[in-house]
């Protein structure tokens, strides 16, 4: 797992060179003498704050940033890196008495149903030689991530309501396939393609704002 903090505060060279490692599991790395590739393959999770002093769209905090701040901030962050970030959540601040409340779900619990998904993906990919949904290529997506006639339908209204790239689509798909993997659902429904949606956070809000 790799983990960055503070995205933005990234150089924007050191950002793009996560692009193939991302999208392909792998890194070259070319000099004079000729090149090398690596194997990459690794969980990228990035956190970032929604605008330089941090409360922009939180509820009782005011934010001292102007538009082109804010803009300025986000666009440090490149459209084919954020395409490449299959879950975007927004995380808001804690009020005080959720701070003493006990806790929800058992870990116990979740790490079950989330191994009881991977078997499905297992047993699934088998064939292929692939374990897990984030791996499949684009034509595995189509083969593997059907939709029905109203799933599309749903996703084509997302992608012009939120003006996705094609990229986005397979990742989508991927999501929305593993969200019901974890129910345990043999297809792909509208519900689990909502949910995906629900998890490009920077597409629907702050992204683009920073356009």
């Amino acid at each position: 797992m790799l983990f960055l903090d503070e995205l933005p505060e990234f150089g924007r060279g050191v950002l793009e060179v996560l692009r193939q490692p991302m999208e392909e599991g792998r890194i070259t790395l070319s000099r004079a003498a000729g090149s090398v590739t690596y194997p990459s393959r690794c969980m990228v999770v990035v956190a970032l704050n929604p605008c330089p002093c941090g409360h922009f769209g939180q509820a009782g905090r005011r934010c001292t940033c102007g538009e082109a701040e804010i803009a300025r901030y986000l666009r440090r962050i490149s459209g084919p890196l954020l395409d490449r970030i299959d879950l975007q959540v927004e995380v808001g601040a804690v009020p005080f008495d959720k701070l003493t409340e006990e806790a929800g779900e058992r870990s116990a619990d979740i790490r079950a149903r989330v191994v009881r998904a991977l078997t499905l993906q297992r047993e699934r990919l088998a064939s292929i030689g692939s374990e897990c949904n984030a791996h499949l290529s684009r034509k595995q997506v189509g083969e593997l991530c059907a939709l029905s006639e109203e799933g599309r339908a749903f996703l084509r209204m997302a992608f012009d309501s939120l003006s996705l790239s094609a990229r986005s689509y397979d990742r989508l798909c991927k999501v929305a396939r593993t969200i019901a993997d974890l129910e345990g659902a043999a297809d792909i429904g509208v519900p689990h393609l909502a949910e995906a949606v629900r998890y490009r956070a920077l597409d629907r809000k702050y992204w683009q704002r920073g356009r």
